[in-house]
């Protein structure tokens, strides 16, 4: 509002406590993507379950939570972000006490649905921030929100793996239960409403469709390993995929209040952006599935230097440090030279992470725990700039009452990428087992030197489209809001 004649501007107060705890609201929503690992070898005993139907306590979580991104970004911008959020971390809460009191499978797997529920929170938080951050400090917070998923992806294993050691696997929830309530509570003190809001009335049938593509589409990426990529049932649920989606895309295109505006999707700017998002998911969450392996591998396999999980895991986790300090260099970056050429570096810089890690594979050089710390620092690095990049170019190219639907599809689009990962780099390192001694002596199966430099060049192809297309990105046409 313009000032009175004379009087000195008003001065624009940063939110502080408000980006801190959306901040922290999404680590905790990413410790949900790996406080599982250490459990899964476990859980059949723990659970009393057949091994095959334990392994759906990653799924489930993937699946629900790649669904209710979107849809709650769009529930966001039409009933109130701060209200959407607090409902996230209530889902967080709940169901990791489910989990906490269950002590057989199909509890377990309610509360690890209910615990995907909250995966919307890191879209949700994104949006916020444009609506009560001030411009000139928007770029960092955004990039720091965006890097909490890297963060609490890093510290994940090492949480868990401390915990379920020292403690137990019904402690380890009871910890989440309680971080989900401090993430709502501080959300509902901190964060103030949205001022602006979509409105319309929500689509039922558009989030039914939504939901059955994406189950199409991730649930045989997720398993098609285990049921067989030429099984009926694989290629049954991608070509459901394909009549479904198109469909969907039909029904959207011609509704009065879409649960998500196909229009604006395919503008040009967005779409591409969408496209480097999945290529950056891509590449990582192929970091998070070789470098663990290589590390606890035994030291009579190729390249494996014999760690316990939670060593590993503490190996890892500089990474994720990494990628928060580095999603502030991304905003000024950004600030200076442009969301898309922030992305494109970003795309780089983890290529160079996979370069180094491909020549330390092939060369005449033996790999080292130090060496694995440099390259997933650099992966790190390009991620936390990355992903720091992905929102600015999303916000920049629509309306503000549609920025809680737009990152919720710029954030489903980064869990396709893992999820496509997931399966391809899988099935790769799964094609090139080799047999192993064990220090306790058991014959056991670990990924042989081709398969781990077979899934690190498909990484580095995936860096590379992903920097391409950054640069393909055009200057969005809406208006930009003014840094100051």
């Amino acid at each position: 509002m313009p000032g009175v004649a004379g009087a000195p501007e008003p001065i624009e107060r940063h939110p502080r406590a408000a980006v801190t705890v959306l901040c922290a609201a999404g680590i905790v929503v990413a410790l949900m993507q790996t406080i599982i690992v250490p459990l899964i070898p476990q859980l059949p005993t723990l659970l009393h379950a057949d091994p095959g139907n334990t392994s759906w306590a990653l799924t489930i979580t993937l699946l629900v939570g790649a669904v209710i991104t979107p849809i709650g970004g769009r529930l966001g911008d039409m009933y109130g972000k701060r209200l959407a959020l607090i409902g996230s971390m209530s889902c967080v809460a709940i169901g990791s006490m489910v989990c906490a009191l269950s002590t057989a499978l199909v509890p377990f797997l309610i509360g690890r649905g209910l615990q995907g529920l909250g995966f919307g929170t890191i879209a949700l938080g994104i949006s916020v921030m444009r609506d009560i951050v001030p411009p000139r400090h928007l770029g960092s917070s955004v990039g720091t929100m965006s890097a909490s998923l890297g963060v609490g992806g890093a510290l994940g294993l090492p949480f868990a793996a401390s915990i379920a050691q020292h403690l137990s696997w019904h402690a380890l929830f009871w910890a989440c239960a309680a971080a989900g309530i401090l993430g709502a509570i501080g959300i509902a003190i901190t964060v103030p409403e949205s001022p602006t809001r979509s409105g319309g009335r929500f689509d039922l049938i558009g989030a039914a469709g939504l939901a059955a593509m994406l189950v199409c589409l991730l649930l045989p990426l997720s398993k098609g390993s285990a049921w067989g990529w030429t099984s009926p049932l694989t290629l049954g649920l991608f070509a459901a995929f394909i009549v479904v989606g198109a469909l969907w895309s039909y029904f959207e295109r011609h509704h009065a209040n879409a649960l998500i505006d196909l229009a604006v999707v395919v503008e040009r700017p967005v779409l591409l952006t969408n496209v480097a998002s999945v290529a950056t998911g891509f590449a990582f969450y192929s970091m998070q599935l070789i470098p663990i392996q290589l590390l606890m591998a035994p030291t009579s396999s190729p390249n494996g230097l014999g760690f316990d999980m939670l060593t590993a895991s503490l190996i890892l986790a500089p990474s994720g440090l990494l990628m928060f300090v580095f999603s502030h260099i991304s905003g000024r970056l950004t600030d200076a030279f442009g969301p898309r050429i922030s992305l494109s570096l970003g795309g780089l810089v983890i290529g160079t992470g996979y370069i180094v890690f491909i020549v330390a594979i092939a060369g005449p050089w033996a790999l080292n725990w130090g060496l694995m710390v440099t390259i997933s620092c650099l992966i790190g690095a390009g991620l936390g700039i990355a992903y720091s990049a992905m929102p600015s170019l999303i916000m920049r190219a629509v309306r503000v009452e549609q920025t809680g639907e737009a990152n919720g599809v710029n954030a489903l689009m980064r869990v396709v990428g893992t999820s496509m990962s997931a399966a391809v780099v899988g099935m790769i390192l799964t094609w090139s087992m080799i047999a192993a001694t064990a220090p306790d002596g058991q014959t056991i199966a670990v990924p042989s030197e081709v398969g781990y430099l077979w899934s690190a060049g498909i990484s580095l192809g995936a860096c590379v489209i992903a920097s391409v297309v950054a640069l393909t990105i055009p200057a969005s046409r809406r208006v930009v809001e003014e840094r100051v």
